[in-house]
């Protein structure tokens, strides 16, 4: 387990990271961007728990943790000395949530319109992580074009977007309280 006993180092001062194996990077740089975008969305899904109790709050908790070690698995680069111990993402994970998923639509209606984000909060909040979690997918996939990231997480990431959806139309009243496009609708 970690632990913490300062919280602050003053590494980071100079404009510059550690990476889980030591080695230092820009904060700026596409790796860090993503996964500090996989963290921005953990705190989303914190947000969205405030709202949900039940088989959806555990799924969620699942979810968060989930979230932190997709963003230590991006945070160790291929191939480095430390990266055989660390934490990665596995197909059963990404398995976890398609099940999920289907078992979620199963007492959804089709749908006929796109869905606007919001309705209830526990679904406003859904659509919220949902949209950064398609940003850390978009960032990732930029970084595995110039590095070697664990597939996995980009599906992972994938599929826990269509997960946040699923679940907001739950949670809304099983799609009754779906906020519809209506397009055209101010003109």
């Amino acid at each position: 387990m970690v632990k913490l006993t300062k919280i602050y180092t003053r590494g980071g001062d100079k404009g510059q990271t550690s990476l889980s194996d030591g080695s230092r990077q820009p904060k700026y740089a596409p790796r860090i961007e993503a996964y500090g975008t996989i963290d921005e969305a953990n705190a989303a899904y914190g947000l969205a728990r405030l709202h949900t109790s039940g088989i959806h709050d555990d799924m969620l908790s699942r979810i968060q943790n989930d979230l932190f070690d997709a963003g230590a698995d991006v945070s160790t680069p291929a191939g480095s000395v430390k990266s055989e111990y660390e934490l990665r993402i596995t197909d059963p994970q990404v398995i976890r949530l398609e099940q999920e998923i289907d078992q979620m639509n199963e007492s959804l209606a089709p749908l006929a319109s796109f869905v606007l984000p919001g309705g209830c909060a526990a679904a406003a909040y859904l659509h919220l992580c949902r949209t950064i979690v398609r940003r850390a997918e978009r960032l990732l996939v930029q970084v595995a074009e110039a590095e070697d990231i664990n597939p996995v997480v980009i599906r992972y990431l994938n599929r826990l977007s269509d997960h946040a959806f699923v679940m907001s139309r739950v949670l809304n009243n099983n799609g009754a309280g779906d906020v519809l496009w209506v397009p055209g609708a101010n003109r």
